[in-house]
């Protein structure tokens, strides 16, 4: 079972996500510049496979090239985000693989949570119900997230037998919710109701299920109308700055807004104040 093995970059930079992508794997949706994923087998609640993951990869690596996706929404179908790595189809064959080919997948799946941090695009969860394993993943991964109340998200690795730290849980994790609770909830694999999750900084708002979507795309499309190309810039700087010292991130910062201040949008919202206009932007 080797087809989902390959380079860290699947498609060496030819590949790039627009917004007429034809997804195999999971639904993919494009209006007002925004692409939303669908994580769409809700009769499982939406569990990973192999192909979805290389999917997934493969397309945030596109996202990196795209030029009409400029904002991107992640969320599940059914009333459920993601319930982790199928067990039939992923976890039931992990236990038959060689080490070369185990550490070939779970360098995969990382590089998914790499590709999604590294594309410009600012992408938003729109999580409802289970959000577990590589979906609490897929969440944490996403720059915005927005819940439900009744959104449970667990990092249930140890539950498998396996260590918390997986996809880059353990780095990511603390600096969202503190070492403390990340360490809590690594550990233990218990459920982050979503009253934690928003007291904890995990969730940006919650909102009713019927809502928490249209919000996500809504947001999403405020944020694709804006200065894009600051906004990739914003993504990079949050990105790299947590390996920085403070006088590294501060020389790093007057380099980005120098880039920033020659771009056109930079132009156009100073022309706009000058004329009591709100700017349109065009990301360039």
């Amino acid at each position: 079972m080797t087809h989902y093995i390959g380079p860290a970059n699947p498609m060496h930079g030819q590949f790039k996500a627009t917004a007429s992508y034809q997804a195999s794997h999971f639904a993919w949706q494009y209006g007002n510049g925004v692409g939303t994923i669908t994580l769409n087998r809700p009769e499982r609640k939406n569990p990973l496979t192999f192909d979805s993951y290389h999917e997934l990869r493969t397309l945030f690596h596109g996202l990196r090239s795209s030029t009409d996706v400029k904002a991107v929404v992640v969320t599940g179908a059914g009333g459920n985000f993601c319930s982790g790595g199928d067990v039939h189809e992923i976890i039931g064959p992990l236990t038959r693989m060689t080490m070369p080919e185990l550490l070939a997948f779970t360098r995969m799946t990382g590089d998914l949570i790499k590709a999604m941090r590294d594309c410009p695009q600012p992408v938003i969860g729109a999580i409802d119900g289970i959000c577990a394993g590589a979906g609490a993943m897929m969440a944490l991964a996403c720059d915005l997230r927005l819940g439900t109340p009744s959104t449970k998200t667990a990092f249930l690795f140890t539950r498998v037998g396996l260590a918390g730290a997986d996809m880059g849980a353990c780095a990511l994790l603390p600096r969202l919710i503190g070492q403390g609770r990340a360490s809590e909830l690594l550990f233990t694999g218990r459920a982050m109701s979503a009253p934690e999750g928003l007291a904890w900084g995990f969730f940006n708002a919650l909102h009713e299920p019927s809502d928490v979507l249209p919000r996500a795309q809504a947001l999403a499309a405020e944020l694709a109308a804006g200065p894009t190309f600051a906004h990739g810039m914003t993504k990079t700087m949050l990105q790299q700055e947590w390996a920085m010292t403070i006088e590294q991130a501060v020389e790093a910062e007057a380099q980005a807004q120098a880039i920033c201040m020659q771009t056109q949008d930079f132009r156009r919202a100073y022309e706009a104040f000058a004329a009591k206009q709100k700017p349109i932007f065009g990301g360039d």
